[in-house]
């Protein structure tokens, strides 16, 4: 334990936001300097509990006291590989993740928790700056070749490990560039995608083989893939959005939330938008439908679009500002969450029913028919809703983006000529800690199995299927898994 006193003495403090009348006008990310007294003062606040609930509330089993240990003491040579050990993308997951791991804090049972996702994000730049980062090429070949499919977080982490243990990898992707929805769904003020570049470099440089502009089922066959390949792994992520089909949906103006944002990331990294229709927001009133993250994003963008006014509504009731009764420690609570996106300028509604996009009579969108509704129980325990009478009400928008999740992963093409089973909600069936799917030789990890999640979800099974992959090769694995990432931790401290 670093500083026994440190929770004590010092309050949580993380990065300041430039201001947002100005980081509208641009795509950079938000957060300005922090000095590295400041972070070590932040590390410092760990309790190195004896029971570490950040552990549990991490999905990769990140080893937090140690690494902040090792910040605190300003080692951060030995701060990057205790964080390396279970999660390849820090740089990444210290940016966009949620930080579930905050939640779990024991600290913030009765204070604000440890900043444990800025301090990863130090440890990363710390260790590219300082050189700890750098290829590492296995030191030999086991003359198997796998091939993964889907080059977002899992299929990245994945490869990363496959590469590791020996077997030469090619990693597919169907664009033009590496990342998935790291590169295409996440917007650059949160995520610039020279981190990505950067990382990709690294990975190029460990022998790992990329394929962009290579559509796997139709570019190349599945049984092409399978007599070149000794085991395939399906990265592909929950790719089928959850459409809203109610009266007005082919009204010109009505657009998943995914292409809005894969269309403004590819103006930035100067990609052709293709045959599609160019979706902007600038002078038009913005309705996005759906209060999660990816709404969010789609507020940030329409802002820095110049839109003339941006509205978001939710059908869930507004959750409380203090965590739940529901969701006690260290649960992740359901509380409400101003993002930075939401502080450049929106207006919110929860308990919010669409019932219409209202038409011009010219095909196309004009307004959105809304309605109020309460949420009640009933005998069972079982959460309902009533539309309040009286409540509806019209919304002037020329633009709708629909965030409102993801239904499962896109069985036509690659899934189904492979001949795979699906699960009952559609994504592809492969059980939870062997990954294996119908075909022994092909494997499942990430949103394409679990159906829609976070990105650090998205890295923990890409790590665990890697393993499965080796596994089923070799008959052993010497790679890392989230149960015995505790004791390669211990070693690497003595």
């Amino acid at each position: 334990m670093g500083k026994p006193t440190g929770f004590k003495e010092f309050n949580r403090e993380l990065p300041k936001t430039r201001d947002p009348k100005e980081r509208i006008n641009d795509y950079q990310e938000l957060y300005l300097k922090f000095n590295e007294e400041k972070t070590n003062q932040q590390a410092a606040r760990c309790m190195d509990c004896g029971i570490p609930f950040c552990h549990h509330g991490c999905p990769l089993g990140n080893n937090i006291p140690d690494f902040n240990d090792a910040v605190y003491e300003g080692n951060w040579e030995l701060a990057i590989e205790i964080l390396s050990s279970t999660n390849n993308f820090p740089e990444f997951t210290g940016r966009i993740c949620p930080a579930p791991c905050e939640s779990s804090c024991v600290l913030g049972i009765n204070k604000p928790p440890v900043t444990i996702e800025h301090i990863e994000k130090s440890i990363a730049e710390k260790a590219f700056e300082l050189g700890y980062i750098k290829p590492q090429p296995p030191a030999s070949r086991t003359g198997k070749k796998v091939a993964v499919v889907g080059s977002g977080p899992a299929g990245m982490a994945a490869a990363a490990q496959l590469n590791k243990a020996g077997h030469t990898v090619t990693l597919f992707e169907k664009d033009k560039r590496i990342g998935g929805l790291l590169r295409y769904g996440i917007p650059d003020f949160k995520l610039e995608k020279w981190v990505i570049d950067r990382r990709v470099e690294v990975m190029e440089a460990e022998g790992v083989l990329f394929k962009t502009g290579v559509h796997v089922g139709m570019d190349i066959t599945a049984e092409e893939l399978k007599k070149t390949f000794d085991a395939i792994l399906i990265t592909t992520g929950a790719g089928v959005p959850r459409d809203l089909p109610i009266p007005g949906r082919d009204l010109k103006g009505v657009h998943f939330a995914m292409d809005f944002l894969t269309q403004q990331n590819k103006r930035l990294s100067g990609d052709a938008l293709g045959q599609v229709h160019d979706i902007m927001a600038t002078d038009k009133n913005v309705l996005v439908i759906g209060g999660g993250d990816t709404g969010s994003d789609c507020v940030g963008t329409s802002n820095r679009h110049g839109a003339r006014s941006v509205n978001q509504i939710e059908l869930m009731a507004k959750p409380s500002a203090d965590r739940p009764d529901h969701t006690p420690w260290p649960m992740w609570p359901m509380i409400l969450r101003t993002s930075s996106s939401h502080e450049e300028g929106a207006n919110r509604d929860w308990s919010v029913l669409t019932k219409e996009f209202v038409g011009d009579g010219e095909g196309n969108l004009k307004a959105m028919k809304l309605a109020k509704i309460e949420w009640k129980v009933n005998e069972e325990g079982r959460t309902f809703f009533d539309e309040i009478p009286g409540s509806e009400y019209d919304i002037p928008c020329e633009l709708i983006l629909l965030a409102i999740g993801f239904i499962h992963t896109q069985p036509k093409g690659l899934v189904e000529s492979l001949g795979i089973k699906l699960d009952g909600r559609g994504n592809i069936e492969a059980q939870e800690g062997k990954y294996q799917t119908s075909d022994p030789d092909i494997f499942a990890a990430g949103d394409a199995r679990r159906g829609q999640s976070l990105v650090v979800w998205a890295i923990s099974e890409g790590r665990e299927a890697a393993r499965a992959v080796d596994m089923h090769l070799m008959g052993y694995s010497e790679l890392e898994s989230k149960d015995d990432s505790m004791l390669n931790v211990a070693k690497a401290v003595r």
